[in-house]
């Protein structure tokens, strides 16, 4: 197989020698390949300076990342049977950590699979594409989506910024089957009712499954706060394994509506009360009002999403975690998160540990979490290990 070929200048090659798989558009040697000869979404055989092959990429020249390492081997063709090597692949190690087919699928880089993120929702398929290059296989994709997993539905979700960098089309596409409205999901011994075409990202957030797993068994008789609720997956976990009530806040009646069917699914309507509010307005008016929970769940969106925002986001962080400790009771339990590649886990343990000593708390940290195991880390892309989540003890000042 033949690919129009792409140089990199000299010493350039280190990064992707160790295992990346990104080349940025300052990294080409623009003089022996003009990125002007490539259209977004093209194929082309990656080489050092010296001419040595490095691998098979798709480019967009118009974006920083300009391409992107599907395979090291030069002679590979990026079709039918690539794809299907490759979703066997992430399905085999799926199937091997879970025995329902509620899961991430795909996880981009670290399945093989750059700018491809696939959920799996039993019957209904959740894609999100995210660039060119992967846009020019989509209907390959589904087609083998179909023929593994026979489903009813494959919904390209494409409501994506992402999408918009890369000059793509944010109209969501049921590209397979047709889509129900609402769709059912277990987890964590409870069921969640959920809305894929119109819910965040892909639908549903599986990432954080294991850590709400272990907050719902420490959760038995507290009276809970979760924060940045949406559809309910830490507040009503919660209230099925125990907890004692449960307020759920979101700013996104949608969210919190998906969630009050949830709750009244698996029975527990009554220990739970939801509020739409922004939630630095709701933990000043907790604070006024001298309100105390046992234990919060602080679980906000990514605030930090490009490295331009780090100090605008870190005191959105360090805010959030400083108010809740304010409503939090002694000896409560804290559930601190951030999805922010650019905060990483010093940057969000300094926060907690200043945010304590700044109200004059004392405040221990007795578990942490990452990502469940179907969102692998890829260990020369340190962006694909994104989540960090410390389960606090906060006490009076000792």
């Amino acid at each position: 197989m033949s690919y129009p070929e792409l140089f990199l200048k000299k010493n350039e090659d280190k990064r992707l020698r160790q295992g990346h798989l990104w080349v940025f558009s300052n990294e080409v040697d623009i003089k022996r390949s003009p990125l002007d000869q490539f259209a977004a979404g093209d194929l082309c055989l990656v080489k050092d300076s010296g001419g040595n092959a490095l691998g098979v990429a798709y480019i967009n020249p118009n974006v920083l990342i300009c391409a992107r390492i599907l395979t090291r081997k030069p002679n590979t063709k990026i079709g039918e049977n690539f794809f299907k090597a490759r979703l066997t692949q992430a399905l085999q190690l799926r199937e091997r950590l879970f025995d329902k087919p509620y899961y991430r699928l795909v996880f981009a880089e670290s399945d093989g699979l750059p700018g491809l993120v696939i959920d799996r929702f039993n019957k209904v398929i959740s894609v999100q594409i995210t660039t060119a290059g992967m846009e020019q296989h989509k209907e390959v994709l589904v087609k083998v989506l179909v023929e593994l997993l026979a489903p009813d539905a494959v919904l390209l979700k494409n409501d994506n910024s992402q999408r918009q960098v890369e000059s793509l089309s944010l109209e969501p596409e049921v590209a397979y089957g047709e889509l129900p409205e609402r769709l059912l999901i277990e987890e964590n011994g409870a069921q969640f009712i959920i809305n894929v075409a119109e819910g965040q990202k892909t639908g549903w957030f599986y990432d954080h499954r294991i850590s709400r797993g272990q907050f719902a068994q420490w959760s038995k008789g507290l009276k809970v706060l979760d924060l940045f609720s949406y559809a309910g997956g830490w507040g009503v976990s919660a209230a099925v394994a125990g907890a004692a009530e449960v307020t759920c806040v979101d700013s996104s009646e949608s969210a919190l509506g998906l969630a009050a069917e949830s709750a009244a699914l698996n029975g527990v309507s009554e220990k739970i009360d939801f509020v739409r509010s922004d939630v630095f307005e709701f933990l000043k008016q907790a604070r006024e009002q001298n309100l105390h929970f046992d234990a919060i769940v602080l679980d906000p969106p990514a605030l930090i999403k490009r490295k331009k925002d780090f100090k605008a986001g870190y005191e959105a962080y360090r805010r959030l975690n400083q108010l809740a400790l304010q409503v939090l009771s002694n000896n409560g339990v804290l559930v601190s998160a951030s999805c922010s590649h650019h905060l990483s886990r010093d940057n969000l343990h300094e926060i907690l540990r200043s945010s304590a000593r700044h109200i004059d708390r004392n405040l221990v940290m007795f578990a942490s979490g990452g990502q469940g195991p179907d969102h692998p880390i890829h260990p020369a892309l340190p962006e694909t290990d994104y989540l960090k989540t410390f389960f606090c003890s906060v006490s009076a000042r000792q």
